[in-house]
């Protein structure tokens, strides 16, 4: 098996724009799954690597070779793509090694004539690595930042309009530190077994950081597979962001209550306010396509969440059973996806100004319908996993003006570090300072009328 052929398989499949590298790539892992712990490793992080850093390689591509980037065919530039990441970023490897792979697999897969010119090109860059010029921080900061971190100019622009140039900084290096996966465990789950599964896990060779914020919340790094690890199959614990925690614990849910999440898959939010329940009331999990109910009846099922009733519904018609049924309301709406740029790389190529102006349209639309759902005294949670105000803080406003809704404090519900913030009723999480995903989250409610 030669491993570095299967990323070149990977990478070209991925240029057909047909999937994102996150779905294509656990696909490919599973079907090589008798492969050793290493091999997998090096698909996954050169295939990864190789698509995250996708503007800064052609950059320097362009720097040494005789033909541009986007003038190259397409195995070769893909190829030239991964060798070059392997040269700049994975000093683990000899760059000779990297060279002649790649004239081999060139030679292998038809292109005998270009042997020399993948060698050539491979080879000035491994000389010339250390003294590669990019746009400069003074001068050009913005270009600079758009190149190093491997971030489209207008999107650079727009994340340091919205959040300054220091901060977007701390979010685009943040983006490229994806090594831990969150994770909960169900709070039925006591802190003695918590620490026997932790233990367990570092035997293993896992390593496991227990969150500040939350209890039950923990991150955990170098591990073949989180559904390997012991607890998983069992339902004690879930792949759960700690942003996503907090929406379910700043909305204040009480036993009994019914729980609305209008846009569930793959059921994380649902499934945390079922715990809160703690086996009374009721959560209805809804969600578009059965592709995405199957997902939340999985995870539902293997979470033993009794409670829990799955519907495939469109948010954006109404289901005249539901209105007037929700004491909380969850719309965890689309969105343009920037915050989670760290785990579907992607998203950064994808998403376009347009894409986001069409995307604002459909969250009015969404929200429109649900808000029928709440009870008088309900409490909508509005949440999103981007960074854009129109998406998020203007979005509250504008729900607040249509609706007769005002925002709520959820200092109560907050750990110590967001209190100021959530006294507001709305916090917008950040990469690379808050150590979360970039998320946002509002709690409102409808006026009181005195």
């Amino acid at each position: 098996m030669n491993v570095r052929e299967v990323v070149l398989d990977i990478l070209l499949e991925l240029s057909k724009q047909n999937e994102y590298s996150n779905v294509l790539i656990g696909a490919v892992l599973e079907k090589y799954d008798y492969l050793d712990g290493r091999q997998k490793a090096f698909i996954k992080r050169v295939s990864e690597g190789t698509v995250e850093r996708a503007i800064r390689i052609d950059y320097v591509l362009n720097r040494f070779s005789s033909v541009p980037v986007n003038k190259m065919k397409p195995l070769i530039r893909e190829l030239l793509r991964m060798s070059c990441y392997q040269i700049l970023f994975m000093d683990s490897v000899p760059d000779a090694a990297v060279c002649n792979e790649a004239v081999n697999l060139a030679k292998k897969r038809g292109f005998r004539q270009l042997q020399g010119y993948v060698n050539g090109v491979l080879r000035t860059l491994a000389r010339e690595k250390d003294r590669i010029g990019y746009p400069d921080r003074n001068t050009a900061y913005h270009d600079y930042l758009s190149v190093y971190y491997s971030m489209p100019l207008w999107l650079t622009e727009h994340l340091c309009a919205a959040y300054g140039d220091g901060q977007c900084e701390k979010i685009l290096r943040a983006f490229m530190d994806r090594g831990a996966v969150s994770i909960r465990f169900q709070e039925t789950v006591g802190e003695q077994e918590r620490e026997r599964l932790i233990a367990a896990w570092r035997q293993e060779g896992v390593t496991v950081r227990r969150s500040t914020w939350l209890p039950y919340a923990a991150k955990v790094e170098k591990t073949e597979g989180i559904r390997r690890l012991e607890g998983y199959a069992e339902g004690a614990f879930a792949v759960q962001d700690i942003s996503s925690m907090l929406v379910v614990e700043a909305a204040g849910i009480r036993k009994g209550d019914t729980v609305i999440d209008v846009c569930a898959a793959p059921g994380g939010k649902a499934l945390h306010a079922a715990a809160k329940l703690n086996g009374t009331g009721r959560v209805i999990a809804c969600d578009i396509s059965l592709r995405k109910t199957d997902r939340i009846r999985e995870n539902r099922d293997r979470m033993r969440a009794g409670n829990v009733s799955v519907l495939e519904r469109d948010a954006r018609i109404r289901d005249g059973q539901l209105v007037g049924q929700a004491d909380v309301l969850l719309a965890d709406v689309p969105c343009s996806g920037l915050g989670v740029i760290g785990k579907k790389q992607d998203i950064k190529y994808r998403v376009s100004p347009e894409s986001m102006k069409q995307i604002v349209i459909l969250q009015k639309e969404i929200v429109s319908n649900v808000i029928s759902y709440l009870k008088p005294e309900g409490t909508l949670m509005y949440s999103t996993c981007t960074m854009n105000p129109a998406e998020n803080e203007e979005m509250t406003d504008w729900i607040c003006r249509e609706y007769d809704m005002e925002t709520v404090s959820m200092a109560q519900e907050m750990p110590d570090a967001l209190r100021k913030e959530a006294d507001k009723g709305r916090i917008q999480l950040l990469p690379g300072i808050h150590g979360t995903d970039g998320f946002f989250l509002a709690k409102l409610r409808r006026k009181r009328t005195i």
